[in-house]
């Protein structure tokens, strides 16, 4: 039953109705047992987040995608789903508790969880009701939980499965802790920023006073250095690492060590009757020509100093606890000193006594990390022994999520085998079984994943899938589903203790393809959406979750988890800047649909998205895309008011009239245009052929072309074929729209009175080919238009005013269209009467369509002596504003040091500028 539609469109009006009619129907996901499947995952946000720009882009390609599918007939499923988020929910609920004066450790493990558990259901669902406001077509019947019961199931299995392959195992390595959120992070999880820093020089003197001859010399072997030292000299950028070092490296060519390699030197802090004695030794990692050449090897606190101690069996002593404080356990520093002393003569200690050893001297125990920086600094200084101190930038990690500076710390963790698992991933991709869209980041992909290093998956928290592995007394470890499954394994009577940290959330988020289709259990939803199709994902994730679930996939299921990822990019702020609370430049998407509407939002997002490009926001685009959608609206408005209704076939009714031909031509080519541009997944150039045809073919011209047939006899054959052609036009519209502007289309789909949703439609078939001499009679009527509505507004005649033409030999085609459409081109273009033959002399322009050209007098239409004038006048201010931007934007000093906003400012002037020229340098042509 058809409806009235209102005067003025409202998006506000329509949103929040139309999806929770979808949503309370199971639109979303219509019964088609038997149909193709088509999957997508959602990219679970975290429990703790809201909506932010990139979701918005991210779910709204994917919502456009799945639309899509789901119009063309397929089992289209969009799971959907949330992250436990171990760290941020962890965070969020001790905030809470501290603003109650109150904290975790207060609470027992359980207790505590519980209480994450209570927020959760209270508070954990804001970003889902925000993605049904983008209007995400989403599976919400069987929305996914990280920490859900048969999630779970599928995060201990693969664990131990893992485990028992040896592909998860636990070792003491380098870690990046984090001492605000006291966890491991990965290295994914650190920011390293450029900060303001220090280079301290130190001496380090050889044992028992020993000196040697040190010798610089120049590129072609020349002397410039010579002079007796007792010291060797090495930089650093934290002092306080000094205290847990175990050797001093040089280059095995570097000439100048070579008298002392093997000797031992002096760590020049601490009391001096316990200085701790290291060795010299070389290794390839020292450069030359950095520095002194000699560096200070402190494996337990420095990546790189880790695998020089590793390659050369050096001791790494741990030097501070879980806050990076220096460490204040274990046995006084004159004893622990004396024992380390022996070590680097030559005695042998395994590691669980070396970690045990607590070299920070009695003075510099439990001082915060950089006390002790300043502590150690001013000691040697005052020994004399501190060569200089220069300023400099320093790469810092810090933990995106504590925002403190991350300390490299050898713990015991548990890792995977992440080279092995790679393996499978680094052939799909280079055979083409993964397809990478677009393929530029295949290189960063393969770059990442042949040089991928063991993933540390435990993290020291309370809240998350807990590590399923109990230990005995002697620390042997037991791994299995449950805590029944490892006390059979170890034997009845054995006291086990299970470990107390937690998986890393990408590792159960890995699973996200398979495990929320209910694997482990080999389920219906398993076997006919398992591979998922596609996964769409921004760049910034392809490492921390995209990578891992192809591992994932390719481990549990023997199978590549999608069978093509498409990478986007990052929406920035409108001057092409990163987006970020510091800057004030965030813009919130809720905003911006209370303000233009979803559908707006959603069709800028799509129409911006070009392949390997950043998005820059621009807010006036958006308003542009809601008055796209007013202009739909008024046309939908303006065929109902004149009697066009509804289609009743998906083919394209039959038509004799050109411009019902030239429209079922243009429509035919716009939907092939439009699904080639899907299958390549080019959401821009989708989006723009849907919105040049909307507006420029069907609005401004097939409505233009045919409101004389409408507003005449409406029980003439031209009236009804026409009714019928616009309607059937104006539905495929809706069905081509819908994906990316779901609300509005639903809207006029069912004022027209159709029987079903559109969401739940079909998708175009006109099965029409195109009528070419309609569209070239069409095409060449629009190009005279054209043509004299734009020399009339370079010349100020009023749109309205009616010019005689001229022609003096005309082609077959203008001959024909003249002769059939006078009346047409009266009305649109103004012009009549049209003669064919010799203008009259005088002053006059020209209009061309095609490869006509037509004179248009224009004596006694304007004053030509002072149009000229005029046009003469701005001519020369033009010109010499465009010399003068020019000149400023050549100037290198203004590019460079004038504010961006100025520079980009300049640069659009002279843009304008240089196209004003040419506009009115053509105007001046057709005056003659």
């Amino acid at each position: 039953m058809t409806r009235e539609l209102d005067k003025t469109f409202d998006p506000a009006a329509i949103e929040a109705k139309w999806y929770s009619h979808w949503e309370q129907t199971g639109a979303f996901r219509p019964e088609r047992p038997d149909a193709e499947a088509f999957t997508i995952v959602n990219p679970p946000p975290n429990v703790t987040g809201s909506l932010h720009i990139g979701h918005a882009l991210d779910n709204t390609l994917q919502d456009i995608v799945i639309r899509y599918e789901r119009l063309r007939g397929k089992d289209a499923l969009w799971v959907v789903g949330t992250d436990h988020a171990g760290i941020a929910t962890q965070m969020v609920v001790e905030r809470q508790l501290e603003e109650r004066q109150d904290k975790r450790t207060n609470y027992s493990r359980d207790d505590f969880v519980a209480k994450v558990w209570e927020w959760k259901e209270e508070s954990g669902g804001t970003i889902t009701r925000q993605l049904r406001r983008l209007g995400c077509s989403m599976d919400w019947s069987r929305e996914q939980f990280t920490m859900d019961e048969h999630f779970t199931k599928a995060v201990l299995k693969v664990f131990v499965d893992l485990y028992n392959d040896g592909l998860i195992y636990r070792d003491k390595r380098l870690v990046n802790w984090d001492p605000k959120l006291k966890t491991a992070i990965s290295d994914l999880e650190v920011e390293t920023r450029d900060v303001n820093g220090h280079m301290w020089h130190f001496k380090y003197p050889l044992e028992g006073g020993q000196t040697y001859t040190y010798v610089e010399r120049d590129e072609d072997g020349n002397v410039v250095l010579e002079e007796e030292r007792d010291y060797i000299s090495i930089a650093t950028t934290r002092p306080e690492t000094m205290l847990g070092d175990g050797a001093v490296a040089v280059h095995p060519d570097d000439a100048r060590y070579a008298p002392i390699v093997g000797k031992l030197c002096e760590i020049p802090v601490g009391p001096k009757e316990h200085r701790r004695l290291i060795p010299i030794i070389t290794d390839e990692y020292p450069d030359p020509d950095f520095g002194s050449g000699a560096v200070k090897i402190t494996g337990a606190h420095d990546e790189n100093d880790f695998g020089v101690a590793q390659r050369n069996g050096i001791p790494m002593y741990r030097l501070m606890d879980e806050v990076a404080a220096m460490r204040s356990d274990g046995a006084p520093y004159a004893e622990a000193a004396r024992r380390a002393i022996e070590i680097a003569r030559g005695d042998t200690l395994d590691a669980a006594e070396v970690d045990a050893l607590n070299l920070v001297p009695d003075e510099y125990r439990g001082l915060d990390r950089y006390e002790a920086r300043k502590k150690v600094v001013a000691d040697i200084d005052a020994e004399g022994l501190m060569i200089m101190v220069e300023d400099k930038k320093i790469a810092q990690p810090f933990g995106d999520r504590g925002g403190v500076v991350i300390e490299p710390m050898l713990m015991d963790q548990w890792y995977v085998a992440a080279k092995e698992l790679a393996k499978r991933p680094i052939a799909a991709v280079k055979s083409g079984e993964i397809e990478i869209v677009p393929a530029t980041w295949e290189k960063t992909f393969f770059n990442w994943m042949e040089n991928i290093q063991p993933w540390c998956v435990s993290r020291q928290l309370w809240w998350g899938h807990r590590i399923p592995a109990w230990y005995d007394a002697d620390g042997k470890v037991y791994v299995a589903m449950t805590e029944e499954e490892a006390q059979a394994q170890a034997g009845d009577g054995v006291a086990l203790t299970r470990d107390e940290d937690v998986l890393d959330t990408w590792f159960s988020s890995a699973l996200w393809p398979f495990a929320t289709l209910g694997w482990p259990d080999n389920t219906d939803l398993v076997q006919k959406h398992y591979p998922n199709s596609l996964l769409i994902s921004g760049f910034d994730i392809l490492f921390f979750w995209d990578a891992r679930m192809m591992m994932a996939g390719y481990y549990n299921m023997d199978e590549r988890p999608w069978e093509k990822l498409y990478l986007h990019g990052l929406v920035r702020a409108a001057d092409g800047s990163k987006m970020s609370k510091s800057k004030g430049n965030v813009v919130d998407p809720l905003g911006l649909i209370d303000q233009y509407g979803a559908d707006a939002l959603r069709f800028f997002m799509a129409a911006m998205e070009s392949q390997g490009r950043d998005i820059k926001m621009d807010e006036k685009r958006v308003e542009g895309y809601r008055n796209f959608a007013t202009k739909l609206w008024n046309a939908a408005r303006f065929c109902q008011s004149n009697g066009v209704g509804l289609s009743k076939h998906i083919a394209a009714p039959d038509a004799r009239m050109a411009a019902n031909q030239w429209i079922i031509g243009e429509l035919a080519q716009t939907a092939e245009t439009l699904e080639k541009a899907m299958a390549e997944l080019r959401f821009d150039a989708a989006a723009n052929t849907i919105y040049h045809f909307v507006w420029d073919r069907f609005c401004d011209w097939y409505l233009e072309l045919i409101k004389p047939v409408l507003q005449g006899d409406p029980d003439t054959d031209a009236a009804k074929e026409t009714r019928a052609v616009a309607g059937w036009a104006l539905d495929q519209i809706l069905v081509m729209l819908h994906p990316f502007m779901p609300f509005v289309t639903e809207e006029l789909w069912n004022s027209r009175g159709h029987p079903h949703d559109l969401i739940v439609g079909e998708w175009v078939n006109p099965q029409a080919s195109v009528n070419k001499a309609a569209t070239d009679a069409i095409d060449w009527v629009i190009d005279l238009t054209t043509a004299t509505r734009s020399a009339r507004n370079e010349l100020g005649i009023s749109p309205s005013e009616k010019l005689a033409a001229f022609i003096e030999a005309p082609s077959g085609l203008a001959a024909s269209v003249i002769e059939r459409s006078s009346a047409a081109i009266e009305r649109l273009a103004r012009l009549s009467p049209i003669t064919v033959g010799e203008a009259p002399a005088g002053a006059a322009m020209q209009v061309a369509a095609g490869s006509d050209t037509f004179i248009v007098p224009l004596e006694g239409v304007i004053d030509v002596g002072a149009e000229r004038a005029r046009l003469e006048k701005a001519l020369v201010a033009s010109q010499k504003e465009a010399k003068s931007l020019e000149g400023r934007l050549s100037n290198a000093n203004f590019v460079e040091r004038a504010k961006p906003e100025a520079v980009e400012k300049a640069r659009a002037d002279h843009a304008h500028h240089v196209a004003e020229v040419e506009r009115l340098k053509a105007a001046l042509e057709r005056l003659g």
